[in-house]
């Protein structure tokens, strides 16, 4: 009978770490989608697109919409953050954004411990993913 091997099922540190990050920027963004949306809903900010035309725009797809509404696509939002219905959006990048952020963390620890491979795998995730999100590839996305 072959003997077998032990296999820890303990979080390895950069496992920890990035589980770390993650529950803190999911709350962060959370907070601030809430926050914001209570700034919509209560009507502290105006909305760019008014309540009362809202759903003149729920049948049109993404690209009739944005053209209507004359709204430029990619990462335009952030020049409209004075309206309520795109301050929203900041949680949300908040939420999309938050892996890049924890790949980073773990690469130091990754090197520290050795692991050139993984260290290597998740400098790769963290290009890969900013360039994904700069929408600079022009293939949709932001």
């Amino acid at each position: 009978m072959a003997e077998k091997e032990n296999i820890s099922l303990e979080a390895t540190p950069e496992q920890l770490l990035y589980a770390k990050l993650l529950e803190k920027g999911m709350y962060i963004g959370l907070l601030i989608l809430l926050i914001t949306f209570g700034l919509y809903a209560f009507g502290v900010m105006d909305p760019y697109i008014p309540l009362d035309k809202i759903s003149h725009y729920w049948n049109m797809n993404v690209n009739d919409y944005l053209h209507h509404a004359n709204i430029k696509a990619g990462w335009a939002w952030v020049g409209m953050l004075k309206y309520g219905d795109f301050v929203n959006f900041i949680g949300i990048a908040i939420l999309a954004g938050i892996t890049i952020l924890c790949y980073a963390a773990i690469i130091p620890t990754l090197l520290k411990n050795d692991d050139k491979v993984y260290a290597v795998l998740a400098l790769l995730e963290v290009i890969i993913l900013t360039i994904a999100a700069s929408g600079i590839l022009g293939a949709g996305g932001h």
